[in-house]
């Protein structure tokens, strides 16, 4: 009977352990920032919703989408991360400061920033959070993203995957928008007009006319 044949590590060939590909308890560097970038995202949008400062909640919120960036970056979606930047964290989040400063807003606590609706907005976030996890999770149940490999999202890719595949969700998105703008000029149009017409109906208060002085010794 002739012994079990054995394989050394050093006649192992050449790389075999290194092709050993990675489970859930092993995951590499690029997985490890992911979930570190999620964390800290998640905690900046956890508190942009709590607390009671909006300037605080405004400068929160630009940690948030600039941690979606990075997400996107390591996700090899560049020209979605770069898109993130410019328009979120570089348009809107502007635009929302311009407002708090435009309106005055306190710089403090503000007590009308809490909401007795808290419990219902956090169940109505965990079954949106639930739902969303669940039907990306079931569409994309087999689809893999290699991380080591050439980036996947790059502008050349995105678009023409955005005008061959995804043209008519595009133009529907395109018309969506511009119905919403008409539909804010409309109703703004509309409450200056109200706004005018209460002030017209409003009776002109009359200024008393002027005493004549008595004079000095009369009766």
């Amino acid at each position: 009977m002739s012994p079990a044949p054995t394989l050394s590590l050093a006649a192992a060939p050449h790389g075999s352990l290194a092709a050993a590909p990675h489970g859930f308890l092993s995951p590499t560097g690029v997985e490890i920032a992911f979930l570190l970038v999620g964390l800290v995202t998640f905690g900046a949008a956890l508190i942009t919703v709590t607390t009671r400062q909006l300037v605080h909640a405004a400068l929160w919120l630009v940690v948030a989408l600039g941690g979606l960036a990075v997400e996107y970056l390591l996700l090899t979606a560049e020209f979605i991360a770069w898109v993130q930047v410019l328009i979120y964290v570089g348009s809107v989040v502007v635009l929302l400061l311009f407002g708090l400063m435009l309106t005055r807003a306190p710089i403090g606590r503000s007590p009308d920033a809490d909401s007795g609706n808290r419990w219902v907005a956090l169940a109505v976030a965990i079954a949106a959070a639930v739902a969303l996890v669940w039907v990306v999770t079931d569409a994309f149940r087999t689809t893999w993203i290699d991380l080591t490999g050439p980036a996947a999202g790059t502008t050349h890719v995105t678009g023409a995957s955005l005008f061959r595949y995804w043209v008519l969700p595009f133009e529907a998105l395109s018309v969506l928008l511009l119905a919403a703008l008409v539909g804010a000029i409309v109703l703004s149009r509309k409450a200056k007009a109200d706004a005018d017409a209460d002030a017209g109906d409003e009776p002109t208060a009359r200024t008393p006319a002027p005493v004549p002085a008595q004079k000095d010794g009369a009766r």
